[in-house]
């Protein structure tokens, strides 16, 4: 029987350089959104007070640089804990992993409009995009992933309905805070944060255990 040796058939098959290429754009990014948050123009500042109130002056560039790091943060951990099940790989997974990179190398440019701009409505549609585009491109990667058997069937019993949930979840918040943007940008940016605060240290799952209401198996799973 002759075997199919095409290059499409043989290659992407290594999920290590999957992982180590999407490790490095993550980093990358991480490091870009601080760049955003400028030094105050030395020949405007006087006095003591003027470099006060010029570092005050910084603080929608702060705000909007946590929510961008909390956002790439809970990214990478959502990447990582699918790749801690997926065992294979192919051409067509590479590419989605780089369209979901595409959307991740994006994050640092849609911060910094929303940095300029935090009492618009524009830049948090366009901020809520891309992060619909990342959101997008990790469910389609585990989707795929399963799709094609490169998930274990017995871990994917465990794991395919809470990782879906969680993307599925987690955009649902993410509209509604965008939606927010129509009473206030800045009340929209807050909701967010706080969404991300809860997905980044799971405040709502802990007062669930310390309450003593039992959680299913897969619920826990990062």
């Amino acid at each position: 029987m002759r075997k199919d040796n095409t290059y499409n058939k043989i290659a992407g098959h290594d999920t290590g350089r999957i992982i180590a290429i999407s490790d490095g754009v993550f980093g990358v990014a991480l490091t870009l959104l601080v760049l955003e948050i400028r030094i105050p123009f030395m020949d405007s500042i006087r006095s003591e007070q003027d470099l006060i109130a010029a570092f005050l002056a910084l603080k929608s560039k702060f705000l909007v640089y946590l929510l961008a790091f909390m956002t790439t943060g809970i990214f990478w951990v959502g990447h990582s804990s699918q790749y801690k099940y997926i065992e294979g790989s192919d051409r067509n997974l590479n590419w989605i992993n780089l369209l979901f990179l595409l959307s991740v190398t994006m994050l640092p440019f849609t911060t910094a409009f929303l940095g300029d701009y935090t009492h618009f409505k524009f830049p948090i549609a366009v901020y809520w995009l891309n992060i619909f585009l990342m959101g997008t491109m990790l469910y389609i990667n585990w989707a795929y992933a399963c799709r094609h058997h490169f998930v274990d069937e017995k871990v994917r019993a465990v794991v395919d309905i809470p990782l879906r949930r969680r993307i599925i979840t987690a955009q649902s918040l993410y509209l509604s805070g965008a939606l927010l943007c129509f009473i206030s940008p800045l009340l929209s940016i807050a909701f967010i944060i706080l969404v991300q605060l809860n997905y980044a240290f799971a405040f709502l799952s802990q007062r669930k255990r310390g309450s003593g209401t039992a959680i299913p198996e897969e619920d826990v799973i990062p």
